[in-house]
């Protein structure tokens, strides 16, 4: 209840900020894009971890007003960067259940790339395994809508729900990210390991490139990078950082 009443001003009293977190070319080593995290620095409690309080901002409706003002405040710092002649790097930036199902999400988005002046391109949109495993035309017809802006599209923590192939064969996704829980358990276990093999072989086979979230040592990289895994995203390279920081390292 406490949270709740405090996540109502939370904007208003700019509590909220969005991490970036460096996602790497496994054969490069290089920056190829980043990954906008929001996070919420509480006044008495400190730092609330985002599995506390989204799931709050989604049943209040707040997400909607939230997840707006982090795809304004991702793609405005982007275009930023760029200006000031930093690389040209992919923006990530995560849908919830609720934001994907406003019928105004594509034209918000297009709004504020417009506005912002960014290259689409330069956006990717993750949706969770959740929504795209959903049959219904709506699904089909948004993720069809975006890919017509001219964004990428990725599926978030894929594995950790019962996919469609069938499905997924059908959907216009750029990328597969392979849940962390799995790059967890590659130096502990054959299963995790046949797993995460299994979904890079799978993206590779359907044309996708394919991310591994949650990369910290480096016999986990040194897995991936046996297994031909296109990027990397994880403490062993970088940790979530403010903006600042990104700037210094870029």
């Amino acid at each position: 209840m406490m949270l709740s009443n405090s996540l109502y001003r939370a904007q208003e009293r700019n509590e909220l900020a969005v991490y970036y977190q460096p996602q790497v070319r496994l054969h490069t080593g290089q920056i190829t894009g980043l990954e906008a995290l929001l996070r919420w620095k509480h006044p008495e409690l400190g730092m609330v971890p985002p599995g506390v309080f989204v799931p709050l901002a989604e049943k209040s409706g707040l997400i909607h007003s939230i997840g707006e003002w982090v795809l304004k405040t991702a793609i405005s710092q982007n275009k930023k960067w760029q200006d000031m002649g930093l690389p040209h790097l992919r923006m990530a930036v995560n849908l919830s259940v609720s934001q994907f199902n406003n019928p105004r999400i594509v034209d918000s988005i297009d709004s504020i790339l417009k506005g912002t002046g960014l290259s689409p391109e330069y956006l990717e949109i993750e949706i969770t395994e959740s929504i795209a495993n959903k049959e219904a035309k709506h699904t089909t017809d948004v993720l069809n809508r975006l890919k017509k802006l001219g964004v990428s599209l990725s599926i978030d923590d894929f594995g950790t729900e019962y996919s469609s192939l069938n499905r997924l064969k059908m959907l216009p996704i750029d990328r597969i990210k392979i849940d962390m829980q799995f790059i967890h358990g590659i130096e502990g276990g054959e299963k995790d390991q046949a797993i995460t093999k299994v979904i890079i072989n799978l993206a590779k086979s359907l044309g996708l490139e394919v991310l591994a979230e949650g990369v910290e040592t480096a016999p986990q990289l040194a897995f991936l990078s046996q297994r031909m895994c296109d990027d990397v995203q994880g403490y062993y390279y970088y940790k979530p950082m403010p903006a600042a920081e990104i700037e210094k390292l870029l």
